[in-house]
Formats: structure tokens, sequence, C-alpha cells
């Protein structure tokens, strides 16, 4: 049974990286943004046009070209938080932003639309790797001022 304090909570930002383990966290934050009646908005940050890039698939896209690409993943992305709200009866938008630094969006997100909770996985990175990729759900942990729920 959830407390006072846990129904206090309206508007949950709910950031998605399109992993697997986001996915699977995406379906208990909406049973809990059920319990407390809370509506939901998904969110994902999109990486800005480089010049440069990981992939040669990406290496050959125009910006044009890129950012109706990364804007069609965001969408396949966010269409899991849409599935997942009608399955628990969530009220739910969605957006995306390109922004190369994920934890601001996120932050700049909750702020803009006034939520009082954000809810994100966690990779839970350690040692060298967590070092040199640092953790974007502790960047937000650190410089947000409303609560973060973070599911492992």
């Amino acid at each position: 049974m959830l407390d006072d304090a846990h129904r206090s909570f309206r508007h949950i930002l709910m950031p998605t990286d399109g992993s697997d383990l986001s996915a699977r966290a995406i379906d208990q934050s909406m049973q809990f943004a059920q319990q407390v009646g809370a509506r939901v908005t998904g969110f994902h940050a999109m990486g800005e046009f480089k010049t440069c890039a990981g992939t040669a698939q990406l290496l050959e896209l125009t910006p044009a070209a890129y950012e109706t690409w990364a804007r069609r993943q965001a969408t396949q992305i966010l269409e899991v938080v849409l599935r997942a709200a009608g399955r628990f009866g969530v009220a739910c938008d969605i957006e995306s932003v390109f922004n190369d630094r994920p934890s601001e969006a996120i932050i700049d997100a909750a702020r803009r639309r006034k939520c009082d909770l954000i809810v994100m996985a966690s990779h839970a990175r350690r040692g060298l790797e967590g070092m040199l990729l640092g953790s974007e759900t502790g960047k937000v942990l650190t410089h947000v001022k409303i609560p973060v729920m973070v599911i492992r």
C-alpha cells in the first residue's frame, strides 16, 4: 500500500534510451504511475549530428538525413512508453530533443513540464567503465531538485 507521500506525485518524467534495461523499467514505472494516479511524459534525448560517427551508416548521412533517422529512432523508442501507458491506463505524452548531454536534457524537460518525479533505469556501470562513461542517472541525481526513482 502506498503512503500519502507517494500519492503526491502527479506528473512523472520517464526518460528512456531504448535499451532493454529501460524497456523493463518502463513497465515498473507505469505500474507505479497507475497506483499513484500520475500522468507520464516519456522522454528521449537524441544525439546531435556529428561529422565523425561510430558506424559507417551514420558517416554517410547529411545533417538533414541524420535528423530524419534520429527522429524515426526516437519515435520507435517512445512507442514502447506509449504502449505501456495504454496497457496500464496511464495518461501519457512523449517528447524527444536533440542534446548530446542526456542528463541536462532530462533535467530541463522535467523543469519545463513541471514534473514532480523522474523515474529512470540505471545501467549501474562500475569501475573504469563508470568513471570513463559516467552515469546519466548519477548526473541527474546530482543536479536535479525533484525526487528521482532509480530502477535497476
